[in-house]
């Protein structure tokens, strides 16, 4: 499984940070990101991009390293399997025997097989695009994609990042529990690949799915109808 993961992010060709080509598709995705529109799309019309990130530590700002990254698409509220997206982040001093025995991650894949961070992330904007972004528990990821982009890129992250436990809490007013493993219970989602960033990127995919499957039903036609009841729930 391995060997296929680590074909994904081949696909990408890396970038140059200081090319004029690297710049040029920058400029160009941050165009295309502020001229998207989502709020009034129904929400089954969205383009996603869910990724999970996994890291040495949960505090960016002490110096936590990214040391995978895995994505997978959505069109039409649907996972596009063969759309996925997975590299493995040149960090090997990184990893503990803690955080080893979590993620399954060892220092000497990382040694191995992992790119820099640039191009980790390069390869992740040209897969992601202008899409809106998904994670469960997103400020995790906001907090590391804004930290590395800013310090490969000189930018801030432009793109719109939502979090799969905020649909959940709509699909699922009376369910207390929120981590990834309760809330794929709660769908009968299988459970599989856990702490391995594609795996959970995956999980997060299909419980967003069904998650706005179901607030459809509800009666929620958008994203702007989304950020209403949350909002008119925090007051």
């Amino acid at each position: 499984m391995f060997q296929w993961m680590r074909s994904i992010s081949s696909r990408f060709g890396g970038l140059d940070s200081t090319n004029p080509q690297h710049q040029s598709f920058m400029r160009q995705l941050q165009k295309d990101v502020k001229a998207e529109q989502p709020l009034q799309k129904s929400l089954s019309s969205l383009n996603v991009t869910v990724l999970d990130l996994e890291t040495s530590g949960f505090n960016a700002d002490a110096g936590d390293k990214i040391l995978s990254m895995g994505a997978i698409k959505i069109k039409h509220n649907r996972l596009v399997r063969d759309d996925a997206f997975y590299t493995l982040v040149h960090e090997p001093e990184a990893v503990s025997p803690e955080v080893s025995e979590v993620t399954g991650l060892t220092a000497e894949e990382l040694e191995a097989d992992g790119q820099s961070i640039s191009e980790a992330l390069e390869q992740f904007y040209q897969f992601a695009q202008a899409d809106i972004l998904v994670a469960h528990h997103a400020s995790h990821e906001r907090k590391f994609l804004q930290k590395y982009t800013y310090r490969t890129m000189g930018t801030n992250l432009q793109h719109r990042l939502l979090d799969t436990s905020f649909v959940f809490s709509i699909a699922a007013p009376d369910f207390e529990f929120r981590s990834l493993d309760d809330c794929c219970n709660y769908y009968d989602i299988p459970i599989k690949g856990r702490h391995n960033a594609l795996g959970d990127a995956i999980m997060a995919a299909e419980l967003w799915t069904r998650s706005i499957q179901t607030v459809q039903e509800l009666g929620y036609e958008t994203l702007q109808d989304v950020y209403a009841h949350l909002s008119h729930r925090r007051r």
